[in-house]
């Protein structure tokens, strides 16, 4: 059984193999970093035991299986010059110094917070000393299943699409870890393994969900999931709208409901959009996008409806001033911020405010933000818009969000199946 040992100001790892005792250095004052390697020598140690592994002739054996098996580079004419690595990088090393790099702007700020969340849950499973030198295919199970007992949104398992988005935040890290000469191989996913994962119900309308409901056997968590997926026709629509403009406390947030549902927007990209994006006498916008290109900063045209084009030229007669559209004005009503000048609104304004518009009524089933813009692709392809049209407004790039989104009203495909059916063969 390895262990370590303390030597000087360092620590070592003590570890048997043939029945001849090794002792190597781990140039690490930090106790639990040094008790890290211990998982990772035992594994190699058993590969080695289990003849899976062969240890080079005149290799160095306590550098060979602390390093989990790989064999040093000879020193060359042209590797010579380049920069040592670093000999143990722990998960805390590799996050912080990801993290601090992607913060110039690499990433949107709350991507880079989603980042941020990600590597934190691998900390707590894994130990901020973990050596990722010795990291196997293992380790990252490890982090799946006791990932896979969390609990996620309304007290239900974590959903294996949060898994797979965890993992990928940190296979980005590893990969830019490589790029830095922090760790060597490539990122040990392939092979792991996901709880199986329950396909999204179909958008339904407000009738559609209230059956359900009405039939009994739901509990209150599957009704949610049910709201969550509700669209609106243009009327109910109309009607949201008009309740938000009667009960919302701050001037910015009618107009920002109306952009939305008119262009389908997200709630992120609103918060960027500055008065300079609109041109109504062209009756367009100018959208900034931050994702849909990796490592760039696109844009896209949207049209402005008519009545789009008049609610922002009534808000901008109200805008509280500065260069984004919308903005809250200095002294902002029941809010415990101090500012000197008007700012944009920021994400959790916008949603803490639409949800307190939100509260009482029949409107409080409304999730957040994002029914705005699936009612406004739904809409779209009812109306038989064209499919790039709808790609270029919305910014979808994946067949998947597109078959998400591409559904009709059931009363369109009672009417297909009936002319399907009453033709004569």
């Amino acid at each position: 059984m390895p262990y370590v040992e303390k030597r000087g100001e360092n620590y070592r790892i003590v570890f048997h193999l043939a029945g001849k005792r090794y002792r190597h250095a781990l140039k690490t004052s930090d106790e639990s970093i040094a008790n890290s390697v211990i998982g990772g020598v035992e594994r190699t140690i058993m590969l080695i035991e289990q003849r899976a592994l062969q240890i080079p002739e005149g290799a160095d054996v306590g550098a060979f299986i602390l390093s989990g098996g790989q064999v040093a580079k000879p020193m060359s004419a042209e590797n010579r010059d380049e920069p040592a690595k670093l000999q143990l990088v722990t998960l805390e090393q590799l996050r912080d110094k990801y993290v601090e790099t992607m913060s110039i702007g690499a990433i949107e700020k709350n991507s880079l917070e989603t980042v941020k969340m990600h590597l934190r849950h691998f900390v707590r499973t894994l130990g901020s000393g973990f050596l990722l030198q010795g990291m196997a295919l293992n380790d990252l199970q490890d982090h799946v299943n006791k990932r896979a007992k969390a609990k996620g949104i309304r007290g239900r398992k974590l959903s294996p699409t949060t898994m797979q988005k965890e993992i990928a935040s940190f296979r980005a890290a590893w990969n830019w870890g490589v790029q830095a000469r922090l760790l060597d191989g490539s990122f040990p996913n392939k092979g792991l393994k996901y709880p199986k994962m329950n396909e999204k119900p179909p958008f339904q309308t407000w009738k559609q969900i209230e059956r359900q409901i009405e039939q009994g056997g739901l509990s209150a968590a599957d009704q949610q999931d049910l709201w969550d997926c509700l669209f609106l026709t243009m009327a109910e629509m109309n009607d949201l709208l008009a309740f938000i403009k009667e009960k919302c406390v701050q001037p910015f947030l009618y107009p920002m409901c109306c952009f939305a549902a008119h262009t389908g927007a997200r709630r992120s990209e609103m918060t960027r959009l500055k008065i300079s994006d609109i041109d109504l006498e062209a009756g367009t916008a100018r959208i900034h996008e931050k994702k849909r290109v990796h490592g760039k900063r696109t844009t896209r045209r949207v049209p402005l409806s008519p009545f789009l084009t008049t609610v922002i030229q009534d808000w901008l007669t109200h805008h509280p001033g500065g260069p984004f559209l919308f903005s809250q004005q200095a002294a902002v009503l029941r809010s415990k911020k101090k500012r000197s000048t008007a700012a944009p609104v920021t994400r959790d304004e916008a949603h803490d405010h639409l949800k307190r518009a939100l509260a009482e009524g029949k409107w409080k089933v409304v999730r957040g933000w994002h029914l705005f813009r699936h009612c406004f692709i739904s809409l779209c392809v009812t109306k038989g818009i064209d499919q790039r049209l709808i790609d270029s407004w919305v910014g979808h790039t994946t067949e998947e969000m597109r078959k998400r989104y591409s559904h009709l009203y059931p009363s369109a495909e009672k009417e297909a199946i009936q002319v399907v059916f009453s033709r004569q063969t």
